[in-house]
């Protein structure tokens, strides 16, 4: 029988050795060594034997590479191995850097399209577009290729060029020459003016100079000598890096001011994190925007400005993600992402809502229960909790699109009508001003009248429900006509929710619609005026007294 012995496993055993050798040197009292050491044993036998005797060749390292990956799932979603190959990725994501051209691409009907290029980069300097589909690159098919591949060869050095063939609707086959550039994505895509007297600013990823980003906002908005309010937005901020979270909070609380603080296995590691440059404002009123979308850096903000009494915090309960991770290198140019420590707001609360440390029996984590949550106080006496993200001290129930709505964008029928109307008009009026027409509207009916955008509306689902239960109990002959006359109704009345939810429908349009024209921070601007959230973060600042009562003890 012919044994065969690859250079991979070769390889992986050494690096286990290694591995075993860092855990004996790493001395914590309370670790197993005798454990640590029976157990590698025991994974580095089952490896070479397998490796050895399967019945056919293995991949050594995807085989590897899944052993790691289901141990690390074991502790928690964040502690996660990087490979040499997704370092750039990783890159990116705590600096917003990378070399490309600019632009997010997606899958529509199997083809690549390009869903949303960035202002001021080369995609968008060569009139790369939404919805142009890309056939090729440099000479290369895109079929039946995935969105990651796509990426993998749109980015490259900065200074390097790309060939893209796309088909655009109504001109059809182009090519282009990109060259590519260093992309920065910025963590503040807008800030301005929402009306004559409130500021808005967007924070959208923690990365690097995040917080240089919102202290620039700030100043240029302290500009206008009619500034009352400022809003702070970090909904569907997945967090980032912890020390640009300190300087956000700190462009509007005072210098050496602790904002957060970390506690974990490793006592020396234990961290408390102060501000530590002059502000930019401690006066100004203040509303920050979260929802459940809101995390980890994001709730530092949120519940740092909350716990200081700093600003009111409006919208709905955070992630609940209190748990802060270190990169550490690895051989082989890999790295792993471990959590470390917990954090705490300035008021002693951590808000980590999932217990990771104590599983189910099935493998799931349960959230703390209430009875087990603590109460904490804010410099004013305020009462807040811990063990579930930030409570909001004003709570905003979240919008909620109806059934059609969200068939229509599922069904990416906003967007393709949108790709449809950029063919049509070269230019439209600014964003905040820009309307669709009633003759508009009709012609998006038409567009659609032959597309698919099947959905069930609750009445309709209950109505089913009704029926299983009448089979169930021998009751549906009984009922069966008025249930048929009832479906028939209902399929009826379905066939007149496009006018029925004209506003919101026309509202999706429009801001799609600008967004081809004025990219990303169309959708503020056009946002501002009909966010509820926004509403009520406006109506609070422009309340002097109300503002000051949510403040203080109830």
């Amino acid at each position: 029988m012919k044994i065969k012995r690859s250079y991979t496993k070769t390889v992986i055993l050494s690096s286990v050795v290694v591995l075993m050798i860092v855990l004996f040197s790493f001395k914590q009292s309370q670790t197993n060594y005798f454990e640590i050491s029976k157990n590698l044993d025991i994974f580095a036998t089952v490896f070479r034997e397998v490796n050895t005797y399967y019945v056919d060749d293995v991949d050594a390292g995807k085989m590897m590479k899944t052993a790691i990956n289901e141990m690390l799932e074991s502790l928690d979603p964040y502690t996660n191995f990087i490979s040499e190959a997704e370092a750039e990725d990783f890159r990116f994501q705590m600096t917003g850097q990378y070399g490309g051209i600019g632009s997010l691409v997606g899958t529509k009907n199997n083809q690549i399209v390009i869903t949303e290029p960035y202002e001021g980069f080369p995609a968008q300097k060569a009139d790369i577009r939404a919805g142009d589909i890309i056939i090729e690159i440099e000479g290369k098919s895109t079929k039946g290729k995935t969105v990651s591949d796509i990426s993998k060869l749109l980015k490259g050095q900065p200074g390097t060029q790309v060939k893209l063939v796309i088909e655009r609707i109504g001109e059809g086959i182009i090519t282009k020459t990109l060259t590519r550039e260093e992309i920065q994505v910025k963590n503040v895509p807008y800030y301005g003016m929402i009306n004559e007297n409130i500021g808005y600013i967007k924070l959208g990823s923690f990365t690097q100079q995040a917080g240089q980003e919102v202290k620039d906002a700030m100043i240029a908005l302290k500009k206008n000598p009619s500034l009352k309010g400022v809003i702070l937005d970090v909904r569907g901020n997945p967090g980032g890096l912890l020390h640009e979270s300190i300087n956000i909070v700190n462009v509007f609380i005072e210098q050496g001011q602790k904002v957060v603080f970390t506690k974990g296995k490793v006592k020396e590691w234990d961290k408390e994190y102060k501000t530590l440059n002059q502000p930019v404002d401690l006066q100004m009123p203040l509303v920050v925007l979260t929802n459940k979308g809101s995390a980890s850096a994001s709730e530092i903000v949120s519940g740092s400005i909350q716990d200081l009494d700093r600003g009111v915090v409006l919208g709905q309960k955070t992630f609940g993600k209190g748990l802060v991770q270190s990169t550490r290198p690895l051989v082989y140019n890999t790295q792993l992402k471990v959590t470390t420590a917990k954090y705490y707001t300035p008021s002693g609360r951590c808000i980590q809502a999932l217990d990771y440390s104590h599983r189910n029996a099935d493998g799931s984590v349960g959230a703390m229960p209430d009875s087990l949550k603590k109460a904490f106080k804010t410099k004013n006496g305020r009462v807040v909790y811990d063990g579930g993200g930030i409570d909001p001290d004003v709570e905003i129930k979240p919008i909620e699109y109806s059934k059609i709505a969200e068939s229509l964008l599922m069904n990416q029928l906003i967007f393709d009508y949108a790709t449809l109307y950029r063919s049509k008009h070269n230019k439209i009026v600014d964003a905040s001003n820009f309307n669709l027409t009633e003759a508009d509207f009709d012609d998006f009916k038409k567009f659609i009248a032959d597309k698919k955008y099947e959905y069930q509306t609750a009445t309709e689902k209950a109505l089913e429900e009704f029926k299983k239960k009448a089979e169930s109990e021998k009751y549906y002959t009984a009922v069966k006509s008025e249930y048929e006359k009832l479906k028939a109704q209902l399929q009826q009345d379905k066939q007149s929710d496009l006018d029925k939810h004209k506003t919101e429908i026309l509202l999706l349009l429009e801001l799609e619609i600008c967004k081809r024209y004025y990219f990303q921070k169309a959708t503020y601007e056009r946002m501002a005026k009909q966010d509820k959230e926004v509403i009520e973060a406006i109506s609070i600042l422009n309340n002097t007294d109300r503002y000051k009562q949510l403040l203080q003890v109830k």
